[in-house]
């Protein structure tokens, strides 16, 4: 597989986990998951995950999911590559995963003693790949192995943090977030 086919591949299978995170700011509000409790005092997860905006962010990685399923012969006939469609529950991988990546990162900060939007690198960048990938893998295995080659994997891995630092500082720049990261 050549270079620029296993990018547009990655970029193409990752996009229903790239975009949850997103949906869930921007539909977020409302009751936090962890209802305010707290753990070693502090909150187990804070007023950032909310069952609203995590449901958004599902959502909005299956809506994705199905119109690239719609679009990807089309796709893949303009630009001479194969893109996958996705299976339902592939959809349902990435997209939960993203968001359970996100949530699970959230409490690892706060066991760090990092408060809301505080930087923690590494972490801040590849959560939510750390949990979709592996859900996917469990729940479309047929699915994720015909598409994620340790090519395309690799790539994932290389290609995501460049992209969530790009985004966020674009972000930052245009006034949508408080901080660059």
């Amino acid at each position: 597989m050549a270079v620029l086919e296993t990018v547009v591949i990655a970029f193409w299978a990752m996009l229903p986990a790239y975009v949850p995170n997103n949906a869930a700011v921007l539909a977020g509000g409302g009751r936090p998951i962890d209802g305010g409790r707290t753990w070693g005092g502090s909150r187990l997860l804070g007023d950032g995950k909310t069952w609203r905006g995590t449901a958004a962010g599902i959502a909005a990685g299956l809506a994705l999911a199905a119109v690239l399923t719609l679009v990807a012969d089309d796709v893949s006939a303009a630009i001479g590559i194969d893109v996958p469609a996705f299976t339902p529950l592939a959809a349902l991988g990435l997209a939960a995963g993203a968001m359970l990546g996100d949530i699970f990162a959230s409490f690892l900060k706060r066991r760090t003693g990092r408060q809301r939007g505080a930087m923690f690198p590494g972490l801040d960048q590849l959560d939510f790949v750390v949990v979709s990938l592996p859900l996917t893998a469990l729940i479309a295995t047929g699915w994720f192995l015909e598409v994620f080659t340790w090519g395309v994997i690799l790539v994932v891995v290389v290609l995501t943090p460049i992209l969530h630092v790009t985004t966020n500082v674009i972000a930052y720049k245009l006034g949508l977030k408080n901080e660059p990261w």
